[in-house]
């Protein structure tokens, strides 16, 4: 892959790192199928737990390429319609993927995340910034609704519609400090100090049960949707009982009782 490094970073943790630094890592269509290509990797890969994202250079993500460049596969034989609908439904791809992924994923922003990069960063499960990272739902200053890629749907669920109604019209940039504020960001940190940081929050989250983490993840998104208290309720009940014949649980209270870390059991 040109435009996509992956690194392993401890046992379970794995650094997916966006690398068109020249063009502030740009959504074009190789970073775009590089990226889904290394996710897929990754949520197939029993062995990675966490996956960090982050950018090369200066950069988080500057949000799509609008430079032009190859089109994508799907785009190809289509006029100006069909390939900007074809482009937008990768786009939608990617960010779905990460969002769906079985594995917790920790954006480690750094620099501009903006318009299609701001994005990126919402579907993560977690996000710590640099304090040099830059923030915007900038699609609007392009002449169009700031309604994209799952913007609208997920800024309002984070910082709250009020304050994403004022976000998403102006399309002004904001930094880390705000977005920390608001509660875009988890963390925000010193540049030197941001794959670290990430790392630490990974860990924290591979000491956990590979069934724990799979279930809280998706719980919590499912039951982000969930029409009633009852409806999430009635998830949880059946993840809670099946996580029981894990036997996860036992050892648990067996290592709790012998000082010790558990030895949780593959599923």
């Amino acid at each position: 892959m040109d435009t996509v490094d992956v690194q392993p970073l401890r046992p379970g943790i794995a650094l997916v790192t966006m690398d068109r630094p020249d063009s502030r890592n740009a959504l074009s269509p190789e970073l775009i199928e590089d990226l889904k290509v290394a996710l897929r990797d990754m949520a197939a890969d029993r062995a990675v737990r966490v996956v960090i994202l982050t950018g090369a250079g200066k950069a988080f993500c500057a949000g799509a390429d609008l430079k032009g460049g190859d089109l994508p596969a799907r785009a190809q034989g289509y006029g100006p319609l069909g390939v900007a609908y074809r482009f937008q439904e990768e786009l939608v791809d990617l960010v779905l993927l990460i969002r769906e992924m079985q594995k917790p994923v920790i954006a480690a922003v750094n620099g501009a995340a903006v318009g299609g990069g701001l994005a990126v960063a919402l579907h993560c499960d977690i996000r710590i910034a640099s304090e040099s990272a830059r923030f915007g739902s900038v699609f609007i200053k392009a002449g169009l609704s700031s309604c994209d890629m799952g913007t609208s749907y997920l800024l309002p669920r984070i910082v709250g519609a009020a304050r994403a109604a004022e976000l998403m019209l102006t399309g002004r940039i904001f930094g880390a400090e705000e977005a920390e504020s608001i509660g875009l960001v988890h963390r925000v940190v010193p540049d030197a100090q941001l794959v670290d940081c990430a790392l630490e929050t990974a860990e924290l989250i591979r000491e956990n049960s590979e069934y724990g983490v799979w279930m809280t993840k998706q719980g919590l998104w499912a039951n982000l949707d969930a029409p009633s208290l009852r409806h999430a309720i009635e998830l949880e009940n059946r993840t809670q009982v099946l996580g029981v014949f894990t036997d996860n649980m036992t050892e648990a209270m067996m290592a709790f009782q012998e000082g010790r870390k558990p030895q949780w059991k593959p599923l």
